[in-house]
């Protein structure tokens, strides 16, 4: 019922706001806004380039997007706290926590300015291994090589509390090195393995499993149910037989929220750029289908206040925030 009200609301031709505004008049001129989420080799950074020419495409350039690399989430918020200038970025809602309440690495910056806009597609945690190599499960790792994502990533941190929670990560040997390099490594027989998080299907695994065969690591159910114990925010999902060639089996692993943020952003384009993601969120699956889960009830989950000019957007939509 709600996302049949929602899409009534939203989902007839120019994004309108009832007083026959449109995206182009609700933004001040030649906007620049910066987008940021992860590295070029991420589904993330897809998404990015996918939102940035659809703004502007809406916008009739009224919104100059601007996306920019990134090595992940830690470092969009850290950039949140200090850069100047409409800044819109990704990241999981438990990182925005933790530099809102000045925890590490978020012990300075301006944090309390952090708004939300819409959900992402959520964070799927790969863990890659070679189909040729006797690792069969996530037990397995133990006393292997294996890089738990990106050195001073979201990725690296939540896989290294995973290994916690399932009592092994004192075994497992977790070199540093930047995601980038990983594919090599593995590729080269340096490393038993690495993780990577990004929404599947991720193009860097894509890209490694067409020409390496690969194994992704299933977690058991009980692993999972001990995951969600120890991160509330984290959930089960199971990524479909075939995503990646050569994979023909379903792989279960675990997935948490993404949200997307702004900060230093006027009202106007904060509203011009919700009404546009949610009225072409659509037409955006049919290019990348990873779009097609995000939906409005998942706004309260992001942690972070909404944006003021979104406000009585979503109130008109049904969506309460706690």
């Amino acid at each position: 019922m709600f996302a049949t009200r929602f899409a009534k609301a939203i989902g007839v031709g120019a994004v309108t706001m009832g007083a026959g505004l449109t995206l182009a008049s609700m933004a001040s001129a030649e906007t620049r806004v910066t987008l940021k989420s992860a590295s070029s080799t991420s589904s993330y950074y897809v998404m990015m380039v996918q939102l940035g020419e659809m703004l502007q495409a809406k916008s009739d350039g009224a919104i100059q997007p601007t996306v920019e690399e990134s090595q992940g989430s830690v470092q969009n918020v850290a950039e949140a706290g200090r850069r100047p200038g409409a800044f819109l970025f990704t990241t999981p809602p438990n990182l925005i926590a933790d530099a809102m309440a000045g925890e590490a690495p978020f012990e300075s910056g301006n944090y309390d300015s952090i708004r939300t806009l819409f959900p992402m597609p959520f964070i799927t945690i790969h863990l890659v291994v070679r189909e040729d190599s006797d690792i069969h499960t996530v037990a397995d790792l133990a006393g292997r090589s294996f890089i738990s994502g990106g050195t001073g990533t979201f990725c690296q941190r939540q896989v290294a509390s995973i290994f916690e929670t399932l009592g092994i990560a004192d075994s497992v040997d977790a070199p540093e090195m930047e995601l980038s390099g990983a594919p090599g490594a593995l590729r080269n027989n340096q490393v038993d393995g690495y993780a990577t998080c990004s929404a599947h299907p991720t193009p860097q695994v894509q890209e490694l499993a067409a020409t390496l065969p690969l194994r992704i690591l299933s977690f058991t159910d009980d692993e999972r149910a001990a995951i969600v114990d120890a991160n509330p925010g984290a959930g089960a999902v199971t990524v479909a037989a075939d995503t990646y060639a050569g994979i023909d089996e379903e792989i279960a692993t675990m997935a948490v929220p993404v949200g997307a943020y702004a900060t230093n952003m006027d009202e106007d384009t904060a509203l011009a750029i919700v009404s546009a993601f949610w009225d072409q969120r659509a037409d955006m699956a049919d290019t990348n289908p990873w779009w097609a889960g995000v939906t409005p009830d998942l706004v309260p989950q992001l942690g972070a206040p909404l944006h003021e000019g979104v406000v009585a957007f979503y109130e008109a939509q049904g969506v309460e925030m706690p």
